[in-house]
């Protein structure tokens, strides 16, 4: 496919590294296609102070992106899987899902086990905020959000920061880790360290071109993440991760769901052929032992002590 490509992007660093990496991917895979980015601001971008729940949850990131190629400004767009809505969008195909980054969280700042009780930790997501609450009830939170290294600053203003392994090994900052997170035992986003290269489903040449920079175990893992947030119903507010990996042949994805307060939080996993057959299953396993209103106190003593908290193996 001679010619040039338009890649649709959001304008920050990592977002910029991203459509790069993917861009220098197409040049591998054909020669003669040169890239050129459009750069979109988005909601999130205009909106930084605000809880991205409170302005539009989960997809506040991609909308306008998704828009340039679907009117023609564009030709693909390059998001972080995660900021994906796990329904999809009408007339855009996931054409390519390149090689997965390292999908964990990091502590930067310092260790978990070096934060003294009444350490502030500063996280914008329920998700992170609900596990640490319940590996560490005595810590506390504040919110935060910006591009990466302006929540790398706040260290210093507080005693530590969560952030993703994959996005500070991008834009060249993993010196900054103090930890990097278990992910059976602090289950990353679903998502986490993934990109997704979309492009209208039209267009067959560009889903040609793009099945080229697919790495298939990468692929499947996202449509098993994807599936156990879209049967949850998830949205950036829920306080639910899912950590997919092949394991001879087969898919095992590790999810939880949790309150808010980190009170009460189950972990369940499953494994299959089937990515969607298992996202599913382990969803739909933890909305059944999600509490119903009254019976939190009493699944709460019913759990195992927390630091040994068991995934459970379903048939």
């Amino acid at each position: 496919m001679a010619g040039r490509i338009r890649i649709a992007t959001r304008g920050s660093e990592l977002a910029m590294v991203q459509a790069r990496l993917v861009a220098d991917l197409i040049s591998g895979v054909d020669r003669s296609t040169e890239c050129d980015f459009v750069v979109v601001k988005t909601e999130g971008d205009r909106r930084r102070a605000a809880p991205i729940w409170t302005i539009g949850g989960k997809g506040v990131f991609v909308r306008e992106v998704q828009a340039a190629v679907l009117d023609g400004r564009a030709d693909l767009a390059v998001h972080s899987a995660k900021d994906l809505p796990s329904s999809g969008t009408p007339g855009l195909v996931i054409a390519a899902v390149p090689r997965r980054g390292d999908p964990r969280d990091v502590l930067v700042g310092a260790a978990l086990d070096g934060l003294e009780p009444g350490a502030v930790v500063a996280t914008g997501s329920p998700r992170r905020r609900a596990q640490l609450a319940w590996m560490r009830p005595d810590l506390l939170f504040e919110d935060l959000r910006g591009n990466m290294r302006t929540r790398l600053s706040a260290v210093g203003r507080v005693d530590a920061v969560v952030a993703s392994y994959a996005a500070l090994e991008r834009i060249g900052m993993l010196d900054r880790v103090a930890e990097v997170l278990d992910p059976d035992r602090f289950v990353p986003q679903a998502g986490q360290g993934a990109l997704a290269v979309e492009c209208r489903e039209d267009r067959a040449d560009l889903v040609a071109l793009l099945s080229r920079l697919d790495d298939p175990e990468s692929h499947a893992c996202l449509d098993a993440e994807r599936a156990f947030l879209a049967t949850l119903g998830g949205s950036c507010d829920l306080p639910a991760g899912a950590h997919a990996r092949v394991e001879q042949d087969e898919l095992v994805l590790c999810g939880f769901l949790a309150t808010h307060d980190g009170h009460w939080l189950a972990r369940e996993r499953a494994r299959g052929t089937d990515p969607v057959a298992v996202g599913s299953q382990v969803a739909e396993a933890l909305v059944e032992a999600f509490p119903r209103p009254g019976e939190l106190r009493t699944r709460e003593r019913e759990l195992p002590d927390r630091d040994d908290l068991p995934p459970r193996l379903l048939p």
